[in-house]
C-alpha cells in the first residue's frame, strides 16, 4: 500500500509553475505585474534567445525591503492582500503570492531591490530547497529580476518550447498588451542587445492616440470610434473600429476590465451580440476596450494565469457592453448640414416617369456655338457629341437650385453610373454611393423601428408542437418563461423532459422550431441570456428589405437619388447594409488631384 506523504516544497512550486509558468511570456507576464503593482512609471526588459537563456525586468517602482526579500521568494508570501476581505476587492494585477516561488524552482533567479533612501540588496535562487542568502548591492530605487536558464532542472518542459522567434514574438505580444492598458508607463523591450520597442509614456489623449495607433496600426485609428459611456456604476471606455475596418481573424481585439487583460465568453459574446447586423459574414470586429466596475462586483480568482474573470451581474455587464457598443455604432452616419432639411424616407419613383428638367439649357453652354463656327470639329467628333448629348439629359431644375446651398454630409447627386452607383459631389469632393446597399439599410431600419413600436405580432398554432428535451435545457427553458413571452412565444412544461410551444410569432412561422429552442436553451445555459429570436426576426427583417430595396439596373431620376442620400444622414448605421457590406465611400479633392498627378 502506497502511503500519503507531504510533497517537498521544492516539488509544490514547480508543480505551480506548471500552471503558472508556460513558456518565457509567463514569466514575463508575472513579473511585470509585479512592477506595476509596485507603482512602476518605468520598465525596461532585456531578452535574450526569446527568454530561454535570459530575462531581465527592471523597474524604478517602490522596491522590497531588505527584510522582506526572503519571503518574496517564499510561497503564497504577498504584500497585496491580508484578509478575506482584500481578496474580493482585489485592485492589484498581483495577489496569490506564488510567482517569484514558481519562477525561482524552474530557473536561476537573482531578484536586487532598494526601497528610497536605503542601499540595495540581492538575494539568488538555483531552483532548490536551501534558503537563499542576502547580500549587499549598489541598485537604484526599484526592483530588478534577472531569470537565467529557464527549465534548467526540468528538461522535459524545456523540450516543449518553440523557436526563439516564437517565444519572443509571444514576449512582444505580450508588452503589447500591457503597454495598451498602462498609458503613463514607459516600456523599453530588447532582445539579444538590440533595441525591438520602446513605447514613451502618454498622458494626453493625443499620446495615447500615438500608441494605439503604433500598436495596432495607423489605420486601425483612422477607422476607429472613440467611445466613453457610463452607467449604473460602469464605465466602458476605448477604441472600436468601424465595421468597414473588420478582420479576417480576431486577433485585434483587447479587452480590459479594472486595466487587466481578459480574454472573457461573455464579454466576447456582448461584442459580437453589438455588431451582428453590421458585420460581413465570417469577420471579425477590431476594438481595444476598457471595462471599469467595482472591484466587489468581479472575481478575478477563477483561472491561474488571471486570464478569466466573473461578474457577480453577468447579464447586466452583457447588456451594457452590448448597449454601449451599439449606441456608439449608431452614431455613424453622415452629419447633415443644419441649413438643410433632410427627407427621412425616399420616395422612389419608376423609371417611366418624366422628369422635370430646364428648358434653356443650352447646347452652346457646354460647347459654345462661336468655337464651333470659328474652328469646324471633324465630323466623327460631331457624331459623338450627338450621342453624348442624347446618352444625358439636362440637369434637374431643382438640383440646378441646390447647388448654391451649402452641400449636405452626401452632398447633391450628380449621376448614376451603370445604373448601379450614385455619384454625388459634397463640401470636400466625390461621393460614391451604392444604391441597392443604401436602399436596403434605410428599408431595415425603418423595419425595424416599426417593429419596436408596434410589437411583435404573435400567432396561436393550430397544431401545438411538442419538444423533447434533457431536464436541464427543460428547467432553463421553465425558468425563463417571460424571456419567451416578451417576443411572443408561449411555451409550457408537460414533463421533466418535455415542454409544448402553443404560440409563435408570426415572423417565425416558417422556421425550424426545436432548433431554435435548442438553441436559445444552449445560449441561456451559457450566457444566462438569448438573443436568438430577435436575430431570427432581424435576419428576417433583413430579407424583406433586400427583396424590397431598388435593384442594381435601375434607373433612378435625380430628385429620386438625392431622397435617398437624405434618408441615408438620417439612419442608423447607414454606413454599412445589414449584411456588413460599406453602402457608400468618398474621395476627397486631395485625394484626386493625387490620383491625375495635379500640382506637381
Amino acid at each position: 500500500m502506497i502511503r500519503i506523504q507531504k510533497l517537498s516544497s521544492l516539488l509544490s512550486n514547480q508543480i505551480a509553475a506548471g500552471e503558472v509558468v508556460e513558456r518565457p511570456a509567463s514569466v514575463i507576464k508575472e513579473l511585470v505585474e509585479n512592477s506595476l503593482d509596485a507603482g512602476a512609471t518605468k520598465i525596461d526588459l532585456e531578452i535574450e534567445r526569446g527568454g530561454m537563456r535570459l530575462m531581465r525586468v527592471r523597474d524604478n517602482g517602490s522596491g522590497i525591503h531588505q527584510d522582506d526579500l526572503g519571503l518574496a521568494l517564499s510561497r503564497h508570501a504577498t504584500s497585496k492582500i491580508k484578509n478575506l476581505d482584500d481578496l474580493e476587492k482585489i485592485l492589484t494585477l498581483g495577489f496569490r503570492g506564488e510567482a517569484l516561488a514558481s519562477v525561482s524552482s524552474v530557473s536561476r533567479l537573482t531578484l536586487s531591490s532598494a526601497v528610497a533612501n536605503e542601499k540595495g540588496w540581492q538575494i539568488s535562487s538555483q531552483g532548490a530547497e536551501d534558503a537563499p542568502s542576502l547580500t549587499p548591492t549598489s541598485h537604484p530605487q526599484g526592483t530588478t529580476v534577472e531569470v537565467n536558464d529557464l527549465f534548467f532542472n526540468t528538461p522535459a518542459r524545456r523540450k516543449f518550447l518553440r523557436t526563439e522567434k516564437t517565444e519572443f514574438d509571444h514576449i512582444d505580444e505580450l508588452i503589447k498588451r500591457m503597454a495598451l492598458s498602462f498609458f503613463e508607463v514607459e516600456f523599453i523591450l530588447k532582445h539579444n542587445e538590440r533595441l525591438v520597442r520602446h513605447y514613451r509614456a502618454a498622458k494626453t489623449d493625443k499620446e495615447r492616440e500615438l500608441r494605439v495607433s503604433s500598436l495596432c496600426g495607423p489605420a486601425f485609428v483612422e477607422n476607429a470610434l472613440k467611445i466613453e459611456m457610463n452607467a449604473v456604476g460602469l464605465k466602458l471606455w476605448g477604441w472600436i473600429a468601424q465595421p468597414t475596418f473588420s478582420r479576417a481573424q480576431a486577433d485585434l481585439q483587447y479587452f480590459y476590465v479594472n486595466g487587466r487583460m481578459v480574454k472573457d465568453k461573455l464579454v466576447s459574446h456582448a461584442v459580437r451580440q453589438a455588431f451582428h447586423d453590421v458585420l460581413y459574414g465570417g469577420r471579425h470586429p477590431a476594438y481595444v476596450l476598457f471595462l471599469e466596475v467595482d472591484p466587489t462586483q468581479v472575481d478575478v480568482n477563477v483561472h491561474p494565469t488571471k486570464h478569466e474573470v466573473r461578474f457577480r451581474e453577468s447579464r447586466l455587464i452583457h447588456d451594457f457592453i452590448c448597449r454601449s457598443i451599439q449606441d456608439a455604432l449608431a452614431e455613424v452616419r453622415p452629419h447633415t448640414c443644419e441649413s438643410h432639411q433632410p427627407i427621412k424616407e425616399p420616395v422612389l419613383m419608376s423609371a417611366e416617369e418624366p422628369v422635370t428638367t430646364v428648358a434653356s439649357v443650352q447646347r452652346e453652354k457646354y460647347y459654345p456655338t462661336q468655337f464651333n463656327k470659328q474652328h469646324p470639329l471633324p465630323l466623327k467628333v460631331q457624331e459623338q457629341l450627338a450621342v453624348y448629348e442624347k446618352l444625358h439629359a439636362p440637369i434637374p431644375t431643382a438640383t440646378i437650385e441646390r447647388n448654391n446651398e451649402k452641400p449636405p454630409a452626401l452632398g447633391f447627386a450628380l449621376a448614376q453610373l451603370k445604373y448601379i452607383y450614385i455619384l454625388a459631389e459634397n463640401a470636400e469632393g466625390l461621393v460614391l454611393v451604392d444604391m441597392h446597399a443604401a436602399h436596403e439599410r434605410v428599408i431595415y431600419e425603418k423595419l425595424k423601428q416599426n417593429l419596436a413600436t408596434q410589437g411583435i405580432i404573435a400567432q396561436p398554432l393550430l397544431v401545438p408542437i411538442t419538444l423533447s428535451l434533457s431536464e436541464r435545457e427543460a428547467n432553463c427553458i421553465e425558468s425563463h418563461m417571460m424571456l419567451f413571452e416578451r417576443v411572443g412565444m408561449t411555451i409550457e412544461r408537460l414533463s421533466v423532459e418535455n415542454i409544448v410551444v402553443r404560440q409563435m410569432p408570426d415572423l417565425l412561422r416558417d422556421g425550424n422550431v426545436e432548433q431554435l429552442i435548442r438553441d436559445i436553451a444552449a445560449d441561456l445555459i451559457e450566457h444566462e441570456k438569448s438573443a436568438r429570436i430577435e436575430e431570427h426576426i432581424e435576419k428576417l427583417l433583413g430579407t424583406m428589405a433586400c427583396h424590397a430595396a431598388v435593384r442594381a439596373q435601375r434607373k433612378l431620376t435625380i430628385p429620386e437619388m438625392n431622397a435617398l442620400l437624405r434618408a441615408m444622414e438620417t439612419t442608423d448605421h447607414s454606413g454599412q447594409c445589414n449584411h456588413g457590406r460599406p453602402t457608400y465611400t468618398h474621395f476627397s479633392m486631395q485625394e484626386l488631384d493625387k490620383i491625375f498627378l495635379r500640382g506637381r
